[in-house]
């Protein structure tokens, strides 16, 4: 089975709150995906909206066949660098400040059932 993939490095989201719109998708059909994530009210959706449709286009360059009969075989999210900033607090103390990011993957397949006819 064939499959096309795409990767997003080093984007501010962080990791937890990137994984339930991953999770959303994941095993869906790509029109269906696409609709999940379009309705969906969550920064992240955006993100892994266009790596959804990155991932079908390469798909559709190594011609595996059309958006329509796409699944998005596997999605997930890994912890990427954390950027580590100082907050000023009273009586010249600081707080430390995390800025996590995340590398998210995509891979979409070609149905099974695509050369199929009934």
């Amino acid at each position: 089975m064939s499959e096309a993939h795409a990767i997003l490095r080093f984007v501010r989201v962080a990791p937890r709150k990137a994984k339930p719109v991953i999770d959303m998708i994941r095993g869906q059909q790509v029109p269906m995906a696409l609709a999940m994530l379009k309705h969906t009210p969550r920064h992240a959706a955006r993100v892994v909206e266009k790596l959804l449709r990155s991932a079908v286009a390469n798909a559709e360059l190594k011609e595996l066949g059309d958006s329509e009969s796409m699944v998005v075989s596997k999605a997930f999210v890994n912890c990427g660098p954390t950027y580590k900033r100082v907050r000023a607090r009273s009586m010249g103390r600081a707080n430390a400040i995390q800025k996590r990011t995340s590398h998210i993957t995509v891979v979409v397949t070609a149905s099974e059932h695509q050369g199929q006819k009934k």
